[in-house]
């Protein structure tokens, strides 16, 4: 079981509170319709679900919550890089010359600055940045006066918008990807709509092109990285008789992942079953979808999520 505290009735009024989950700490947001959990470490939603339906983000039972590690499920923040460093192409490897080169990026494991949080009327907003980069031990390599947002607002649906700001000196290069986990009744029930005509790279057999003829079904381990995707995407879920679907902004690309069996033996947080319960359909920015930005320059990445019946 989650050691997530989980609530039953939806509050009168929207409210903001801060909690502890194990060592992380965390801002409730709780609204007449639906309950979002953000750690404010990596800027990690943690759960969202709507009261009264299936949550529509998954979240690991084996998640440990712990400081300075990321946590197995919900959205991590993956930046300045996706994946292994040395996957991405030659003008995001340049950027980083030295430090830590952990597999996407450098923001998952540390703690981000409340920097706003709104409520009107039914809507609640709230927007957390990273430190200066030349004030944060993990940040230091990455070039002084470069900056990173995530602005979360929830209203009947969840909208997330992640913004990169060069305000350095140098042109800089980067790929990024909103990692979510979204929960399905089972990955045997579910398909995957829009990818269809799409190019990807079946990252499995030797990075080869290939291109997508019908809906996704998942039926292995997939880990797949999408290009030239349109806005939306959905997610059919037979055995909860929903789609969910996602909107996507300031991307063309997205990653589809499911470790199956043999692989979820082998991850952190993660039970050995749990394949089963999740799929990762990450908005991105990578491959030749990459972030350029010179001096002064700013880009924005963001995704909508929400849910509806079969059948509307």
């Amino acid at each position: 079981m989650s050691i997530i505290e989980e609530q039953e009735v939806p509050p009168e009024v929207p409210h903001i509170q801060r909690i502890e989950v194990n060592q992380l700490q965390c801002l409730r947001v709780q609204t007449a319709r639906a309950e979002l959990l953000i750690a404010e470490q990596g800027a990690q939603v943690l759960r969202y679900q709507v009261f009264g339906q299936e949550p529509l983000i998954w979240m690991s039972e084996e998640a440990a919550f712990e400081a300075g590690n990321s946590v197995r499920g919900g959205i991590p923040v993956c930046w300045p890089w996706f994946g292994d460093l040395m996957r991405n192409p030659p003008e995001v490897q340049a950027l980083h010359s030295g430090g830590r080169l952990p597999a996407h990026g450098l923001v998952r494991g540390i703690d981000w600055l409340l920097m706003e949080n709104a409520i009107e009327g039914d809507t609640v907003r709230l927007v957390l940045s990273i430190p200066p980069v030349h004030e944060s031990p993990s940040l230091r390599h990455l070039p002084p006066g470069l900056a990173l947002r995530l602005e979360i607002l929830l209203d009947d649906r969840l909208h997330l918008k992640l913004t990169t700001r060069n305000d350095s000196e140098q042109h800089v290069a980067l790929s990024q990807a909103l990692h979510s986990y979204f929960a399905v009744s089972s990955i045997h029930n579910v398909t995957v709509d829009g990818l269809e005509g799409c190019r990807y790279i079946e990252t499995l057999e030797g990075w080869a092109e290939r291109e997508q003829k019908r809906p996704l079904v998942i039926s292995s381990e997939t880990d797949r990285i999408y290009l030239d995707l349109p806005p939306q995407l959905a997610i059919r879920d037979d055995g909860w008789n929903r789609r969910i679907f996602l909107e996507s902004s300031g991307s063309t690309s997205a990653v589809v992942w499911n470790p199956w069996a043999s692989k979820a033996r082998r991850l952190s947080q993660f039970a050995d079953d749990a394949w089963q319960r999740m799929l990762c359909i990450e908005t991105a920015n990578v491959m030749e979808d990459l972030v350029e930005l010179e001096p002064g320059a700013e880009h924005s990445m963001g995704v909508t999520l929400w849910s509806e019946p079969l059948g509307n």
